[in-house]
């Protein structure tokens, strides 16, 4: 008991119903403030701001859309004025001043179909490119807009001619350390992870993960690519380490095959394998994230590198070594998959999330300083 006080912990501190169906959730820059994204029993989109207030929660605005809403961002606006870029049901990319809602500052007819990922960058620095949004569909195509051109996207990936078309699931950027340079990692329905570079316009690097990719994330965006986390269906957990790719082997991983089971009594890992659906790593500290299990749970992890991340081989080649990943704390939240997290980006530890129990729970987490 004693050892377990020592661990960080995961603190439900609040909880609250919500009357629709929640797809995604975000903080707002430099507020108390979050958003909720989803979809009302009509079909509706909807978003709702809720603020913190002496250990509950204000619910102080909401506004709707003509199709439900599937996933947001804030990452290609300034801090200072937030701007809501958020994907729909119909395909459609939207970017919401939250101060006017009644007009959009921007809209385009994205994909055939559902929008079912979004990122963003280069709303918080100047000096690694420009603002750009990045969406993922249901048709299969990655695109990537410039907020300043209305004409279309400034880059559009799709499969190859004749190849079957997959389901895009999952999108993020990275790589963007410099005014030029920019990645897109994208992760499909059957398993293909898929790293483009965009200043060439070239893939960079694939492989496959054998189940259908629910989250990927770059542990930073605004650096030089470093470490990947890519989640599944049924349980996986992979952490790919980006400073060294071989011609042949790709890039070093560590991988998790219990991510996504259920936690039984005293937190021991029991039951079938259950979807991971997204990794999202603590701002403050990029050697930590957090899994969201199908199973109602979170688990924080701290990947811990290895003494030398390459290593030469016989014929004179380098490869990436992996390092480890240490589970710090899991925690069972609901019954319900818990699908949807995000941590606050100005205060370390305080994150929300969301499940398919139409419940938002705002949680801290402990003891994160002492890694």
């Amino acid at each position: 008991m004693v050892e377990q006080l020592k661990k960080p912990q995961i603190i439900a501190h609040i909880e609250k119903s919500v009357n629709f169906s929640i797809f995604d959730t975000k903080w707002i820059p430099l507020s108390a403030k979050f958003v909720v994204m989803g979809s009302k029993p009509n079909g509706n989109g909807i978003v709702k701001i809720f603020e913190l207030n002496s250990g509950d929660l204000d619910s102080i605005k909401e506004f709707e859309g003509k199709a439900s809403f599937k996933c947001g961002s804030f990452n290609a606006s300034s801090v200072r004025r937030p701007q809501l870029a958020v994907g729909d049901f119909d395909g459609r990319l939207t970017v919401f001043d939250l101060e006017r809602t009644s007009e959009p500052t921007f809209q385009v007819e994205a994909h055939k179909g559902i929008v079912n990922s979004i990122d963003a960058i280069g709303g918080a620095s100047v000096t690694c490119g420009a603002a750009e949004i990045c969406t993922g569909g249901r048709d299969g195509t990655v695109k990537v807009w410039d907020l300043r051109q209305n004409d279309g996207p400034v880059a559009c990936i799709s499969t190859e001619e004749n190849a079957d078309t997959r389901d895009c699931w999952c999108v993020a950027f990275g790589d963007s350390h410099n005014n030029d340079e920019r990645a897109v990692c994208a992760g499909y329905d059957n398993g293909d992870v898929k790293l483009f570079d965009l200043r060439t316009m070239r893939q960079k690097w694939d492989c496959n993960v054998k189940n259908g990719v629910c989250g990927i994330e770059f542990d930073r965006r605004d650096i030089k690519m470093n470490k990947l986390v890519v989640t599944t269906l049924e349980g996986g957990l992979h952490v790919y380490d980006l400073r060294t790719q071989h011609s042949a082997k790709g890039f070093a991983c560590v991988s998790e095959r219990d991510a996504g089971r259920s936690l039984g009594t005293n937190g021991v890992i029991s039951g079938a394998k259950s979807t991971v659906w997204c990794a999202k790593h603590l701002p403050q500290n990029r050697d930590i994230f957090v899994t969201c299990g199908g199973s109602g749970a979170i688990r924080l992890w701290h990947y811990n590198y290895p003494s030398k991340r390459c290593k030469e081989l016989s014929d004179g080649s380098l490869q990436g070594v992996a390092g480890t990943l240490d589970l710090l704390q899991a925690v069972t939240l609901s019954m319900q998959p818990i699908h949807c997290f995000d941590w606050s980006p100005d205060n370390a530890g305080l994150a929300v999330c969301g499940a398919f129990d139409q419940t938002i729970r705002v949680l801290v987490t402990t003891k994160l300083n002492l890694f």
